[in-house]
């Protein structure tokens, strides 16, 4: 029937963003949040490393804590609200993009806000035609008080763009803020 299919693709990518508490205890934050975040699409970047980890199969083995993950692209993955427990334990993030990422939603940029690692340690994040964002997500982003760089483009749930920057400039003054939005 119509529709179904879509149905069951979300019910799938609900799959997919249920969280492992058992699994973060046994293999360590860092490796649970990379094997999350590779099931859903996204890619992950190692400290000391340039390369993008793209592949699931090929994930680093080695002691337990050895990989960190500092940087994490979610382009037209399938990251949702009910999997950012997995960002609780990550200590080394410094940037994060999400782009088309059709579950993002203020709540996910809200959670985002509140982890408290990411607050310390989130310098650069991207968000890029995540059609679910309003100003209110934006706004929760006060609360990252490290973040140096926010590119916003392409989010038309924005309405009150000069309001939203102005509040959160005066939140977060050293913030680079770049816009290309209509």
């Amino acid at each position: 029937p119509p529709g179904s299919c879509r149905a069951f693709w979300g019910w799938l990518n609900a799959v997919f963003n249920k969280v492992d508490h058992e699994r973060i205890r046994a293999v360590g934050p860092d490796r649970a949040a990379s094997e999350w975040l590779l099931r859903c699409g996204a890619l992950v970047r190692y400290q000391g490393s340039p390369k993008w980890q793209q592949d699931y199969n090929g994930l680093p083995t080695g002691p337990l804590g050895k990989y960190k993950i500092e940087a994490i692209s979610a382009t037209d993955s399938c990251i949702m609200y009910r999997g950012f427990d997995y960002l609780d334990g990550l200590e080394h993030v410094t940037d994060i993009k999400l782009e088309k990422c059709m579950y993002i939603q203020d709540e996910c940029l809200q959670r985002l806000s509140e982890t408290s690692n990411l607050q310390k340690s989130l310098q650069q994040l991207k968000i890029i035609s995540c059609g679910n964002v309003t100003d209110r997500g934006i706004l929760a982003l006060h609360k990252l008080t490290n973040l140096e760089y926010l590119y916003l483009s392409d989010l038309p749930g924005i309405r009150e763009k000069e309001t939203t920057f102005r509040v959160l400039q005066q939140a977060l003054p050293n913030l680079e803020l770049e816009l290309d939005l209509e």
